[in-house]
């Protein structure tokens, strides 16, 4: 078995050798004999675009008048092939909801961001909590109004 390790030695040795370095940059490696020198590029940080803000804010308009209209339905939603067409624009609303609320977050509109969420919420609550039950009884023929 192996002495245990001092290491406030080591560490002591450790920053001894770091002391003897020189402050500056590292230098750079020697090139070979008869090697053309090829410049060095430094690392430099990626610069965050941010995208084109009236794009996204276009795309959070539409969504917002979709989130606007739902409530103003033109048919009665209760069953039948209405009741789809209500749930797939309220669902269409939900995506778009994502669709704005990633778009926004991508080009760092907080505003345009925040809509785009509750747009989101919106089109949620518009499916409602037994959106899908409903869906299924209609399509089975058992769904009656009042019960």
């Amino acid at each position: 078995m192996t002495a245990p390790r001092d290491w406030d030695k080591e560490l002591a040795a450790i920053d001894k050798a770091i002391d003897k370095m020189p402050a500056g940059p590292a230098p750079a490696p020697a090139a070979p004999a008869g090697a053309s020198p090829t410049p060095v590029r430094r690392a430099e940080a990626p610069v965050a675009r941010p995208g084109r803000p009236a794009a996204t804010w276009f795309r959070v308009v539409l969504v917002l008048a979709l989130a606007v209209a739902m409530p103003f339905w033109p048919y009665a939603h209760q069953c039948g092939i209405n009741l789809y067409l209500y749930l797939g624009a309220a669902t269409f609303l939900v995506f778009a909801g994502v669709w704005g609320a990633v778009r926004s977050w991508h080009t760092r509109v907080g505003l345009a961001h925040v809509l785009s969420l509750l747009s989101l919420l919106w089109g949620r609550r518009r499916r409602g909590p037994n959106a899908g039950r409903r869906a299924v009884r209609a399509a089975r023929g058992s769904f009656r109004l009042g019960r």
